[in-house]
């Protein structure tokens, strides 16, 4: 939960201030950052300039440290965390972007030492040395060379994540893919919106965009995808007409594997937020029947409001454990979702802070999604669908879990597939990459009860 203090009124005050809240209450960049964006009402350009300038820090954090160390008298640990969390975004205006005035970057955030960081004079004095000394080497081409050892660790500090997560990645997918996929978490995530194609057409909501003044174009791949450059999506009017969705491709593209139909039943396991669950109601034309479990109330609430706006009545929610077998569905569905909860490894453009998630913390996270697996498949009746999925990329999540599975169930099978956004057929499952399908990083496996 956000702390409630006075509302910062600049562009650095609003990054600084979601920094400051991310490290002392946990609170997830988006949300705080909305949050304090709500409050300053900056202008547009203001308001796309604090979130570079915060998502810039959080996508850069390690790197930020390694020159603020190259530079600094005093060891890290040793500072206040908000003298060190606005050093971090004053050295990210001085090293990594082009376009601010290295005089404002310096006299800017020592202006937030002051302010913000509880911290007296010598602290604010301290700020403007290793900063101006900072400024003077970027300004002279002299930062420091990254000095590393092995690829993972340059990996490690060049797109700053942590070392155990570039090895597994390099591990998994090799160098080159690695940095890849290093390089495009640490990039914007566009704002996806999915058009009902049953309401109105993809080229008219474009349009309306455009001429509302939005940056926008159609997905390459996924015919119902709309990418915008950000913006508030509540004001649109194809949002509040129910024209709109705010779903990633990934998302898209696992509903459209499951592929389910009019006059079927579906249970989805873990539906929260709703996004797929919605989607499903609408290729199913509003026809059949949706079970759409949670464990938490609160987020079954937020799933109820999407379908109230999009005008779905096909949808039961269920407060439930999706590791808990709930006897009366038994057999009873033509298609089950187990989207699972997971590691959020491939979604870290836009919530970078996932990967500082220790290790040893996701290590539990096979066997919870082994048991949800377990439990959803009780529920396809014969000849039915079963879809696996996750917002991970790391094959301990993904793979291993479905063939663990198949190994100990031979009435189910991959189902092989295609979709336009994936290019060549599957063999019944699919590792989505950002930077190789526009989508977030994601897994999808079908299986058949045969």
């Amino acid at each position: 939960m956000i702390e409630k203090r006075k509302m910062p009124g600049t562009p650095r005050e609003v990054a600084a201030c979601t920094l400051f809240a991310i490290r002392e209450e946990g609170a997830w960049s988006d949300g705080a950052l909305r949050h304090y964006l709500s409050g300053a009402q900056l202008e547009a350009r203001d308001s796309a300039l604090a979130a570079r300038l915060a998502y810039g820090v959080l996508q850069n954090r390690t790197l930020c440290e390694y020159y603020l160390k190259k530079f600094s008298s005093v060891r890290l640990s040793k500072l206040f965390p908000r003298v060190r969390d606005c050093l971090d975004l004053g050295v990210y205006q001085l090293t990594m972007l082009d376009r601010i005035p290295p005089h404002a970057a310096v006299n800017e955030t020592v202006a937030l030492v002051r302010k913000y960081a509880h911290a007296g004079e010598r602290a604010v004095k301290y700020a403007n040395g290793v900063l101006r000394a900072i400024a003077r080497a970027a300004e002279g081409g002299s930062l420091p060379g990254l000095d590393c050892p092995t690829g993972e660790r340059y990996l490690a500090l060049r797109y700053s994540h942590p070392e155990w997560l570039t090895a597994a990645l390099c591990a998994e997918f090799g160098a080159g893919e690695t940095a890849s996929i290093c390089a495009l978490n640490n990039e914007i995530a566009p704002l996806c919106l999915r058009v009902d194609l049953l309401r109105t057409s993809r080229d008219k909501v474009l349009s309306e965009l455009r001429e509302g003044g939005a940056s926008c174009a159609p997905h390459g791949k996924i015919e119902n995808l709309i990418l915008c450059d950000g913006g508030d999506v509540a004001l649109m009017p194809a949002f509040r007409r129910g024209d709109v969705t705010v779903q990633d491709g990934a998302s898209v593209i696992c509903v459209d594997v499951l592929d389910p139909r009019p006059g079927e039943c579906i249970v989805d396991v873990c539906a929260a937020p709703g996004g797929k669950t919605c989607y499903m109601a609408e290729k199913m034309g509003n026809r059949g029947h949706i079970i759409a479990g949670d464990l938490y109330e609160h987020k079954l609430e937020k799933i109820r409001a999407t379908a109230e706006r999009l005008g779905l009545n096909i949808i039961e929610t269920r407060q439930a454990d999706a590791s808990i077998f709930q006897p009366d569905l038994e057999g009873r569905a033509d298609r089950v979702l187990c989207d699972v909860p997971c590691s959020g490894l491939g979604v870290i453009r836009k919530k970078p802070e996932i990967r500082w998630k220790g290790e040893e913390s996701l290590r539990g996270l096979p066997e919870i999604q082994s048991a949800i697996l377990e439990t959803g498949s009780r529920y396809v009746r014969p000849g039915g669908v079963l879809v696996y999925s996750t917002c991970t990329i790391l094959r301990r999540e993904n793979l291993d879990v479905v063939e663990g599975f198949l190994k100990k169930h031979a009435e189910f099978r991959l189902e092989g597939f295609t979709h336009p956004a994936t290019g060549e057929a599957s063999e019944g499952w699919i590792t989505l990459l950002p930077h190789l399908h526009q989508t977030d990083g994601f897994f999808i496996a079908k299986l058949r009860r045969v």
